[in-house]
């Protein structure tokens, strides 16, 4: 998950923008890409990052070709500041019955 560093005055972009502003930071993470590559040569962890980094172009255009489907997706989650109070007492057993831990495997069945 990538977190969000906009402060609260900072106004949203335009999708053109914002697909522009991509457009631009991956091609400065190519250009450090290539450096490195001069610099490191030809290997296993290299070769990754460059296949990363093609991934992205690529991930990039798909989201072009998407981005009118994007206009009809649901808006982000805002909150309203309101903070929601969650008693600090057990639950009552009989509302977890027949549930098990997750991840753990199910050690309490009988």
């Amino acid at each position: 998950m990538i977190p969000d560093t906009s402060g609260p005055e900072e106004v949203p972009l335009s999708k053109a923008t914002e697909l522009a502003e991509l457009h631009h930071l991956i091609g400065n993470l190519r250009r450090c890409v290539t450096s490195l590559q001069h610099r490191y040569g030809d290997n296993p962890a290299m070769r990754r990052v460059i296949i990363d980094t093609e991934r992205m172009v690529g991930d990039l255009e798909i989201l072009e070709m998407d981005a009118g489907e994007l206009e009809f997706a649901a808006p982000p989650f805002s909150s309203s500041g309101e903070k929601i109070q969650v008693p600090d007492t057990p639950y009552d057993r009989e509302f977890w019955a027949g549930i098990d831990d997750e991840g753990v495997g199910g050690h309490n069945r009988r």
